[in-house]
């Protein structure tokens, strides 16, 4: 029976408590399509249902972390397509990865909504590009440029600015959020000021990259990614028509992750639309952290004020995480300040209760490795399955002694996402060789002793390097197996749902999958930033480097910067479903001072400290934690040695000068340390600042020491450095080019 929309029965409580709601993740793999229009409703629960059966006008879903919003939007969609009263073709659902819009692809064709386009913003961008550019513009559309940081090493070059590899990155990243914020080149030195930016370089130097950037793209008929969603947007803006045409096309849309939405995406959304608002947007202010891409909740916490009418929906039943995973996650936010925290939602876990979470401090680094990687290991062995194991950490070049420690505990790791799953080249190659043996049928040799799907399955790709066992160690042999190993556990979770499925009907599901990059599970704990791990989720997650510097990472001064860093840990807890683990380390090396700090986040959270403000101690809800170790004694406060003001932040601390104070830097000796350093660097294999950071080349430039215990007494100069570098600095300070033999253990630094 068909009901109008909003006119539906209301389900019975039983319909979605006590386990009747399941996770939004741990669906079954091939479900049964429901078959009919109010099937596609049950199960869901009130907020839910809510969400599904409000089909005409604008809509505004706040939804907390684990709490279904992309069961509850790809169910409205199914449910309006099945009840005949939304067409396929004329919705359009974006978000933000093509992860997340192959997943929502996945979902609805299990929901028997075929049809429906679900892209990201630059992939719908592109699709309207690519047919509306020869009527627009004529002939063929610009090649479309893959990576634009050697074209931004050129445009430099030719404004003879020079940029390190990690200077590149960084200015390539701040074009990239010009340019979605429609700031052009000319504007870039004022917006900054005017917005209070932290620019990683001088932004009238940005200004000329960004500049020559755009004129090299202009002189090579190339656009980047960015270019896609301007010049779609261009089109839409002075071609009348073009906007009519789309706007015929698409009459519903949807928007995923709207907290992350930016200027530019905010723009062409609102082209798309016209004067229409059939819209749902779904977020959670909460979880804004890619505000450096330009990203900004502001859309979603004024939508009600832009939609007068708008239905609002919050969803914070957490079917994910446990009670005490919630528990952490609504503390660690209740100490937010700012806009985004006046509008949290504080989370109730439906689940049963589950282990406490676990604080864990270490030595060091190394030592802090090893722990997590037993910890794997013991969890593994009591039957939690790697895939569904994580260590996040806040930037990528931590994941190095993570690796190295999970290698040597045999544990099996992977650093790739899913949504390149049907990408790789072993995945290609035995999506070839299964369609051959199930053209050649029983005519394969391969299959003669193959009883059932997966024995086939297995057979055929036993010749592309499947083995029942995994090989040892790491690397590409292992990462092969891994995506082979994905493939065969596909094929008996196939044959468990469909009894009698062919090879044939395999490859036809593969077929479909890779079109909605719905990609199979592959088994191996997950090394991931914090950053790339949203929108996942695992059984253990294990949160580990979380210091003072790391989180809140170092150069986050402001307060909304700081409240950005609190909410990117608010996700990392968040992806946990069952086990979490908070970890940190006293020290870098084995040997090395122990001056680091917990981050400041968890004070008042984690077992014995302080709640901020507070001076008593609080009890905490769990977990064990090492005592610290005794704190050194303070020394006095650093004074700025030209204007004598106290110093707090440590780059100035190096210099022992206000960044404002005029430096008495000797120019020439800093460049030639630098490319000292570059080349040293090289040598070991590390990152220039492994060797010393810029601060401290601009502090020995500054001071030019003649001797080691001048050298030592520069901050940034530490015994291991001054024994390891100290005679190569000196003989630069001297006049000299610094060539030594590497000293012994250099690999370590």
């Amino acid at each position: 029976m068909r009901h109008p929309c909003g006119q539906l029965p209301r389900p019975s409580l039983s319909t979605w408590q006590h386990g009747g709601v399941t996770s939004a993740t741990h669906s079954t793999l091939f479900p049964q399509v429901p078959d009919s229009a109010d099937a596609i409703l049950d199960g869901l629960d009130p907020e839910q249902r809510e969400v599904a059966t409000a089909l005409q006008g604008p809509v505004c879903v706040l939804a907390g972390a684990g709490t279904g919003k992309t069961r509850a939007i790809t169910h409205r969609i199914a449910y309006g397509v099945r009840a005949g009263i939304i067409q396929p073709t004329s919705v359009l659902a974006v978000t933000f990865t093509n992860r997340a819009a192959g997943e929502m692809r996945g979902r609805l064709r299990q929901l028997g909504a075929g049809g429906v386009q679900a892209r990201t913003f630059h992939s719908a961008a592109l699709r309207q590009l690519q047919y509306f550019w020869p009527k627009a513009v004529g002939g063929d559309l610009p090649r479309l440029l893959e990576r634009k940081v050697q074209l931004v090493a050129e445009a430099a070059a030719r404004c003879n600015i020079r940029l390190d590899r990690n200077e590149l990155r960084d200015v390539t990243s701040e074009i990239e959020w010009a340019k979605v914020t429609q700031t052009v080149p000319a504007d870039y030195p004022a917006v900054v000021a005017k917005s209070q930016r932290d620019a990683p370089r001088d932004p009238a130097e940005i200004s000329q990259v960004y500049a020559m950037y755009e004129q090299l793209k202009r002189d090579r008929t190339v656009i980047d990614f960015e270019d896609v969603l301007l010049l779609t947007v261009g089109i839409l803006q002075d071609r009348h028509d073009i906007a009519d045409h789309v706007r015929r096309q698409y009459q519903h849309f949807v928007v995923d992750e709207y907290q992350d939405v930016s200027p530019l995406q905010q723009r062409l959304l609102d082209l798309w639309l016209g004067d229409r608002d059939n819209l749902c947007v779904v977020g959670d202010a909460s979880q804004t952290i890619y505000s450096f891409t330009g990203a900004t909740p502001d859309h979603l916490l004024n939508f009600r004020t832009r939609h007068p009418r708008a239905t609002l929906v919050k969803l914070v039943r957490d079917y994910r995480s446990t009670p005490q995973v919630v528990h952490l996650a609504n503390g660690l936010l209740g100490q937010a300040r700012g806009r985004a925290a006046e509008h949290r939602l504080e989370l109730v876990s439906q689940r049963e209760r589950g282990p406490e979470p676990a604080y864990t401090e270490y030595a060091d680094e190394p030592a802090e490795a090893e722990g997590t990687a037993r910890r794997i290991r013991d969890l593994i062995a009591a039957g939690v399955p790697a895939g569904e194991i994580a260590v996040l950490y806040r930037v990528n070049s931590q994941s190095e002694v993570y690796e190295q420690a999970l290698a040597d505990a045999g544990v099996p790791y992977q650093l790739r996402g899913a949504e390149r799953f049907f990408e790789r080249a072993e995945v290609r190659e035995a999506g070839v060789a299964l369609r051959g043996a199930a053209r050649a049928g029983g005519n394969d040799s391969l299959l003669d002793d193959a009883q059932g799907l997966p024995a086939e399955v297995r057979a055929v790709l036993s010749t592309k390097g499947w083995r029942s066992e995994p090989p040892a160690g790491s690397g590409a042999v292992r990462d092969r197996w891994e995506s082979l190993a994905a493939l065969v556990r596909l094929a008996e979770d196939f044959e468990r749902a469909r009894p009698g499925a062919t090879l044939s009907d395999l490859v036809a599901e593969l077929d479909e999958r890779a079109a909605a990059q719905h990609a199979p599970t592959v088994q191996g704990v997950t090394l991931a930033s914090l950053h790339s791990a949203k929108g996942l989720e695992w059984d253990a997650v294990f949160l580990v480097g979380l210091t003072e510097g790391m989180m809140p990472i170092t150069y986050a001064k402001t307060d909304e910067q700081i409240e950005e860093e609190r909410r990117l840990l608010y996700v990392g807890v968040t992806r946990a479903r069952f086990h979490l683990s908070l970890s940190w380390s006293l020290a870098r090396s084995p040997g090395g001072r122990s001056g680091r700090r917990p981050s400041r986040f968890l004070n008042g959270l984690r077992p014995g400290s302080a709640a901020p403000g507070s001076r008593s101690a609080a009890g905490g809800s769990g977990g064990i934690e090492r005592p610290v170790a005794a704190r050194r004694k303070r020394r006095g406060p650093a004074l700025c040695r030209v204007c004598g003001r106290t110093l707090t932040d440590a780059g100035e601390m190096k210099l022992m000068r206000c960044d404002d104070c005029p430096s008495d830097m000797d120019e020439a000796l800093y460049e030639r340390l630098r490319d000292w350093r570059a080349v040293r660097a090289q040598e070991i294999s590390q990152p220039a600042y492994c060797v010393f950071t810029d601060k401290t080349l601009m502090a020995i430039a500054e001071a030019v020491p003649g001797s080691e215990g001048e050298l030592a007494g520069i901050p940034g100069v530490g015994a291991r450095k001054l024994g390891r570098f100290g005679a190569a600095v000196l003989d630069i300070c001297a006049g000299g080019d610094g060539v030594e033999e590497p000293a012994e253990g250099d690999e370590e630094v």
